[in-house]
Formats: structure tokens, C-alpha cells, sequence
């Protein structure tokens, strides 16, 4: 089967206008875009012939299998017939109201069965807390975070809650805390925006809006300055081309931009970056990467280590890595929260729960493959307690 979706970029990328594209005969790959309940995942339908459907899968369910048969049929297609995989599905025997019970029964009298509790959150998708929390409410009249609260704490407590949101609101929440009060933590943000394809920003900043009653972008300018500032906010934007897509005429112009805006002159023309890699689409980007090393003999990477730092560095990298390999980049993210004296159990939980229904399974690989030891024993070794139990949880 052709492969439709950029290699390593774990959302799956929405190709309506370039089904055109696709060879026939063959199977007709069907895009199906399943809804911003929580955050945006896209994932391909193989649909035989016109009379063989996949008849459990459902519009706007997260969990809905790709049609792949066989072993792989809970693997999400990706380019060259690559695949990423998620690690939490849509649980089949889901029944919201006996998950409310059981949470209420863990939270219930003297002591907390956090074993229940890490059973359901780390069993269910997204979209399925949502219903348990809404179900809880319904039937005792409490919200299920401020029981949790009084219940839980540290760490555990941290990623229960984290859970408990929609991921578009998280990462709005993460957003907010990264820039409230005395300092910016920058790298928050840069992880986050450049990181997400366009409809999650877009969810993101109506997310933010509705939580905080403020502008995400208002926001971000007045809580950076200079080149990090306007690349932000160029991502802000989400005009990103998300199309498949490759102009080798326009990445042989682009990669000859880069280095003239970098490298091939005094200072360095910012502009030129944000706009290549903002609004190129991730095969595009890979072209040009290609085609500047091709130009110039070096990686693009090492020419934005080079001419830039602080900051702005940081961003570049962040955007070029993710075009070139997603999980890859999420697996370094992890190891680096954890090597070294102190661990940062904040990045931890935001790449887990925020990466656990979209390609943490695939991440999982690319930590093995990079670091030659699992993610789940690096955890282990690394954090401790019930906080340990649920990150190890969500690996399964």
C-alpha cells in the first residue's frame, strides 16, 4: 500500500486534496479526521471495496482501529509504510457509570485505592474520561478533579489531573503556567507550539481563551521578545501546509534562502527561517533539509547551531527535528528529563499523557533504539511510588 502520511510526524495529516494523487487501482485510503474532543489525531481507513466497511469504526472515535488486518491492524499508517503507534486505545468494554463508582468506592472512607485508580485512567482514552467525569458529577453531584485533589498529591496527583483534561486544554494550562507570574518558561512553549499540527493550535488557543478569558497570542508576545517572538508566533498562526506534496524547484530555492539568510551572510536573516519553516509541509522541509546538504555539504542543524543560540536555537531545532523524525525527537526530550542529577517530572508527565493515544507506543521504539534501554525501565529507575506506577501505566 503507498504510504500517505511524512515518516516520523505522529498526528496523522489531513490529505483531502491530495487523494487525487493517490494510484488506482488499489485501495482507496479515506482520511478521516477524528475530531478535536481532546486533540487531533488523523489515521487512514483502508477501505477495500465499496461494500467491505470497517463497520466499528466511528467518526470522531479515537479509538477506532485502522483497518490494517492482522498484526498491525492497531498501527497507524505513516510515509515509506512506516508506522506509529499510540499506546492507549478506546477501551471496549468501556460502561462510564461503573468507572464512576469504582472511582468513587478508591476515593471512598479511610485510606485511597490508587491502584483503581490508575487502572481506569490509564485504561480509558480521552474522550472516555471525559464521559466518566461528567457521569461522576451526574451521580454525586462532585467534579471528579477536586475529589482527586483531596485524595492525591505530588507528582500522582499532577498527572491524574493532567489526564482529566481534554489534551488541547493541558497543553493550554501548561501554556498559561509557563508564562503566569514572574518569568517565561520558554521551553514550555517552544516544546508545545512547535510541535503541533494546525488544528491543535487552533484548539489550543480556543481552549486557552475559553479556560483563561485571554488571547494565547496577546500572551506570547508580551511574554517573549525579539526572533523567539516572531517564530511563535508565526506558529501561532496555523498556516502550516499540511499537503503531501514535495516542489524540489521550491526546496532547492528554499535551501539556497537558508543559507544565504544564515550562513552565507553577516548575522542572520531570521525571517527567511520562520517562513520556510512554518509554513512548509513536513515533506517539503525534508526536501530541503536534503537539498541544502546537497548545496552546501552540511546539516541544516549544525547551520542553526552556528548562527543562532539561546532561545531562537532552541526553536529552529525544535521545528527542524520534528519535521525530520517526530517520535525521535519526543524520545530525546524524555531521555533528557531524566539523565543527570534531578529529574523533570513536569516534562515527563507532559510528553506522556499528551503522546499516549497519538504515537507514544512508536516513541517507546525510538527510545530503545537511540538509548539501547526501555523507556518503562529508564521511568523505573528514575521516579518512584504511585506516580511511577501510573507513567508506567500509560506505556503499557
Amino acid at each position: 500500500m503507498r504510504s500517505i502520511v511524512p515518516e516520523g510526524w505522529g498526528p496523522q495529516l489531513p490529505l483531502a486534496k491530495n487523494l487525487k494523487a493517490i494510484e488506482s487501482p488499489g485501495p482507496l485510503l479515506e482520511v478521516m479526521k477524528t475530531g478535536c474532543v481532546d486533540s487531533v489525531r488523523w489515521h487512514t481507513r483502508q477501505r477495500i471495496d465499496t461494500n467491505r466497511r470497517d463497520e466499528g469504526a466511528k467518526e470522531g472515535d479515537w479509538g477506532t482501529r485502522s483497518p490494517l488486518h492482522g498484526e498491525d491492524e492497531d498501527r497507524w499508517s505513516s510515509m515509506d509504510g512506516r508506522m506509529t503507534e499510540p499506546t492507549i486505545r478506546r477501551h471496549h468494554d468501556f460502561d462510564a457509570e461503573r468507572d464512576a463508582k469504582k472511582l468513587q468506592k478508591a476515593c471512598k472512607g479511610m485510606g485511597t485505592d490508587e491502584t483503581a485508580i490508575i487502572e481506569i485512567l490509564s485504561n480509558r482514552s480521552s474522550d472516555q474520561r471525559q464521559q466518566v467525569k461528567q457521569k461522576y458529577k451526574t451521580m454525586y453531584s462532585k467534579d471528579l478533579e477536586e475529589v482527586l485533589k483531596g485524595e492525591l498529591s505530588g507528582n500522582f496527583e499532577k498527572t491524574a489531573l493532567a489526564l482529566l483534561d481534554r489534551p488541547c486544554e493541558y497543553d493550554a494550562r501548561e501554556l498559561r503556567k509557563a508564562m503566569k507570574g514572574a518569568g517565561t518558561d520558554e521551553l514550555v512553549l517552544i516544546e508545545i507550539l512547535c510541535t503541533r499540527v494546525n488544528k491543535q493550535i487552533v484548539d489550543i488557543k480556543d481552549a486557552y481563551k475559553r479556560l483563561f478569558e485571554r488571547d494565547l497570542e496577546s500572551d506570547v508576545k508580551s511574554d517573549t521578545s525579539g526572533s523567539l517572538r516572531k517564530i511563535l508566533v508565526s506558529v501561532l498562526q496555523a498556516n502550516r501546509d499540511e499537503g503531501l506534496e514535495i516542489d524540489a524547484e521550491l526546496a532547492g530555492k528554499d535551501a539556497k534562502e537558508l543559507y544565504e539568510a544564515g550562513e552565507g551572510c553577516w548575522g542572520t536573516d531570521e525571517l527567511v527561517f520562520n517562513v520556510v519553516l512554518a509554513k512548509r509541509n513536513y515533506m517539503q522541509l525534508r526536501a530541503t533539509f536534503q537539498a541544502y546538504e546537497k548545496l552546501k555539504g552540511r546539516d541544516i542543524e549544525d547551520a542553526i547551531k552556528s548562527e543562532t543560540s539561546g532561545d531562537l536555537e532552541k526553536a529552529f531545532l525544535t521545528l527542524v527535528r520534528c519535521a525530520k523524525d517526530c517520535q525521535g525527537y519526543f524520545a530525546t526530550r524524555l531521555y533528557e528529563a531524566m539523565k543527570g542529577a534531578g529529574t523533570e517530572e513536569e516534562t515527563l508527565i507532559r510528553i506522556l499523557v499528551t503522546r499516549t493515544e497519538i504515537d507514544l507506543q512508536t516513541i517507546k521504539e525510538k527510545f530503545q533504539k537511540i538509548y539501547n534501554k526501555s523507556l518503562a525501565e529508564a521511568i523505573k529507575s528514575d521516579i518512584s511510588g504511585d506516580f511511577r506506577k501510573l507513567l508506567v501505566a500509560l506505556l503499557h
